[in-house]
Formats: C-alpha cells, sequence, structure tokens
C-alpha cells in the first residue's frame, strides 16, 4: 500500500502533516518493515523527527522537525504545554456537561496489557480539558485539550467519565455492532504553537477524514428521524 500523508505546513525547520489512520508514527518492533511515518516522509523530505506521536488508529496533525536544533526546540515548547492540540473525539453516551476539566493522575503500562489507570497515589498529574461539540443521539463529538501528555491520556480520562470513545477496545468494549466507524474515534484537528525561531503563530488543521466524517453525518441523519418522529408523535 501507498501511503498518502497531505503536508499542511512546512518551512526550512518544521514540517506539520495530516496523519492517515492506519499508518504508524514510528517503527513497530515485531514488524520493522511495516511502513511508518518518517519511512513515508523521508524519501521526499529528507530527515525528519516526529515531535509527539499519535496511536496507530489516530487520524490527525503530527508536527515533524527537520534538523536537530528544530528538534530539541519544538520539544521543549511541547514539553512545556506550549504547543496547543485539539482532539476531535467521538464517544459513547451523552455527558451531562457541557464542558469538564478532568484531572485524573495516571500510570501508564499496568497489567499484561499495557494499560493506563488512574492512580491518585502513584499517577503523574493528568489534564484533559474536554467541551461538547455535538450531541448525537447515542453518541457524542467532543473536544479533547490535553494539557499533559501522558500515554492514552484522552482516551482514559473519557473511560473514567463513563464516555468511553468510539470503537476502543483498551478501555471500552472496543468495536460494537452500531458503531458508525471501524476504528478508533478520535481525530487530531488542529495544533497552534509559536515558531521556535521566527516567534510567529504557527497553526495547522486537518479536516476530518472520510470514514471520520462519513461517521458523523450517519448520526446527524439517525438523530434526524428520531427528531421527526418525536414531533409527529407530538
Amino acid at each position: 500500500m501507498t501511503w498518502q500523508v497531505p503536508v499542511l505546513y512546512h518551512d526550512d525547520w518544521l514540517l506539520m502533516v495530516d496523519k492517515p489512520a492506519g499508518l504508524l508514527s514510528i517503527p513497530d518492533g515485531y514488524r520493522p518493515d511495516l511502513p511508518y511515518l518518517r519511512s513515508v516522509l523521508e524519501p521526499r523530505w529528507g530527515p525528519v523527527w516526529p515531535v509527539y506521536q499519535l496511536d496507530k488508529e489516530i487520524s490527525g496533525v503530527v508536527v515533524l522537525a527537520r534538523d536537530k536544533e528544530s528538534r530539541k526546540a519544538l520539544r521543549r515548547l511541547f514539553d512545556r504545554g506550549q504547543m496547543t492540540r485539539i482532539f476531535h473525539v467521538l464517544v459513547r453516551g451523552n455527558p451531562e456537561w457541557e464542558t469538564y476539566e478532568a484531572r485524573h493522575p495516571l500510570r501508564p503500562n499496568v497489567g499484561r496489557r499495557k494499560r493506563t489507570v488512574v492512580d491518585p497515589q502513584r499517577g503523574l498529574p493528568a489534564e484533559t480539558h474536554f467541551r461538547v461539540l455535538e450531541r448525537l443521539g447515542r453518541y457524542t463529538l467532543v473536544e479533547a485539550r490535553p494539557l499533559t501528555d501522558r500515554r492514552h491520556q484522552i482516551r482514559v480520562h473519557l473511560y473514567v467519565l463513563g464516555h468511553p470513545v468510539a470503537g476502543d477496545a483498551l478501555y471500552g468494549p472496543g468495536r460494537l455492532e452500531e458503531d458508525p466507524i471501524s476504528r478508533l474515534g478520535i481525530h487530531a484537528r488542529r495544533v497552534v504553537f509559536r515558531h521556535p525561531h521566527t516567534g510567529e503563530e504557527v497553526r495547522a488543521t486537518a479536516e476530518h477524514p472520510q470514514d471520520f466524517a462519513q461517521a458523523l453525518e450517519t448520526l446527524r441523519m439517525e438523530q434526524m428521524l428520531v427528531d421527526t418522529e418525536i414531533e409527529e408523535a407530538s
């Protein structure tokens, strides 16, 4: 398979791309022959280094450095929380809140399945801000803004709140027949930060990929039919 990775922004120091779901961010330790983000990009762009990773099933914006100095500078911004990342997440259920600030400490790599768990005693500080974007019957489209970078942070915080991500087999029941999307329902929508070399604001937005957009459209149509039936019955 030939992977197409749209470029959202580039200059002499950095590259911002829209990683498709299914493409690895880093090499697979068991299958080093599988394509991953750098192996797909470097034939055209030369050496690049991801500033952070997205899980294989997650689509959306990834920032990469084009030289080692920029790699250190971008990573400093990221580690200091000066790189804003916005995710769109399709969750199960209908949250009682419009906004929520989750601050559950997290401890990664627990047990045979290497899950991240909430651990008030030994967990690392973790904070995610959530905002409801659209209520779609049995599902809700939520905006997630992580202020820290813990493994599976968004997924675990939503699981604790009682609204696991659609398609999440590690922190939920996995793929259900009624799910409108066949993968993990997370899309890295936007990244904003100050350029480490120029000081100007840099931002990139990744449109919803086809499967994510189709899932939302399917849910909107279902909700429209429900609303119509309610109106006709009243």
